[in-house]
C-alpha cells in the first residue's frame, strides 16, 4: 500500500488492526528475545500501539516509526504524555518518557537514526504490506541493522481469496523465504484465533491463524 493509503485509513478510522490492549504474545514471548536490559527496541509501522508502553515499562527505550501523524498524536494524547517535538532528517520526532516516535515513511529511515537499537518487535508491520512490498521491507530492515538483530515477529495466516487485506496473510513458508538468509527461525506459537476476532469472520474468513516467530541472527550473518 502507498503511504497515502495508510494516512487516509487513519483519517477515516479504518484501524481494525489497532488493539485496545497489549498484545498477549508480546507479554508471553518477549523474554525469549533476550534483549539486554535497558536497551533500545525498534517497532516499525507502530501506529498508536499500546505495546510501545509495555516495552517501555519493562525498562527499554523504544523507537517506533509511523507514517500517520494522526496516529502518533493520538498515542501521546490518549496516554497523557506530553512529547517534545523536533525534526531529524525527513522525520518529525516525538519524544517522551523513553518513547520516541518518528513520523514519516519507514523506507526513508537511515542506519544513523537507529544506531542504539538492539532488537526489533514486528506485530503489524510485515502483515501490513502486500506481497509485492514485503521483500523490499525485509531488505530495508537488513540495510538498517547490520549485523541482524533478534526479532519477535507476529503474523496472520488465512485464505487470501476470502479477504483482500490488510492485514495480509503471511504463511510460514514465506517467513522462511524472507528471513532465512540472515536468521535462524523458530515458530514459537501458532493458534486459531477466529472465534476471538468476529469482525474477521464477518468479512468471510473461515480460519485465522496467528503465529509467533523468534528470529535469531544466524552465526556469521552480516546483513
Amino acid at each position: 500500500m502507498k503511504p497515502e493509503s495508510w494516512i487516509e485509513r487513519w483519517k477515516a478510522g479504518q484501524t481494525g488492526f489497532h488493539l485496545s490492549h497489549t498484545n498477549p504474545w508480546l507479554e508471553k514471548c518477549w523474554p525469549q528475545v533476550a534483549a539486554p536490559a535497558g536497551s533500545t527496541v525498534f517497532v516499525p509501522l507502530c501506529g498508536k500501539s499500546l505495546d510501545l508502553l509495555w516495552l517501555r515499562d519493562q525498562g527499554y527505550e523504544v523507537i517506533g516509526v509511523e507514517i500517520s501523524r494522526l496516529a502518533v498524536k493520538g498515542f501521546f494524547a490518549e496516554n497523557a504524555l506530553q512529547p517534545q517535538i523536533d525534526h531529524i532528517e525527513n522525520f518529525e520526532r516525538w519524544r517522551c518518557d523513553g518513547i520516541t516516535l518518528l513520523v514519516g515513511d519507514f523506507f526513508d529511515l537511515t542506519p544513523q537514526m537507529l544506531v542504539d537499537v538492539a532488537s526489533v518487535y514486528d506485530r503489524a508491520s510485515l502483515i501490513a504490506l502486500p506481497e509485492t512490498m514485503r521483500l523490499e521491507y525485509v531488505e530495508k530492515i537488513a540495510a538498517l541493522f547490520a549485523p541482524a538483530l533478534p526479532t519477535l515477529l507476529i503474523t496472520l495466516e488465512y485464505d487470501q481469496q476470502q479477504m483482500s487485506g490488510p492485514p495480509f496473510a503471511v504463511g510460514s513458508s514465506e517467513v522462511e523465504s524472507l528471513y532465512r538468509q540472515c536468521f535462524s527461525i523458530s515458530q514459537i506459537y501458532s493458534e486459531q484465533i477466529l472465534d476471538a476476532e468476529p469482525h474477521f469472520r464477518s468479512k468471510g474468513l473461515t480460519s485465522l491463524i496467528e503465529s509467533v516467530y523468534l528470529l535469531k541472527p544466524s552465526v556469521g550473518s552480516n546483513q
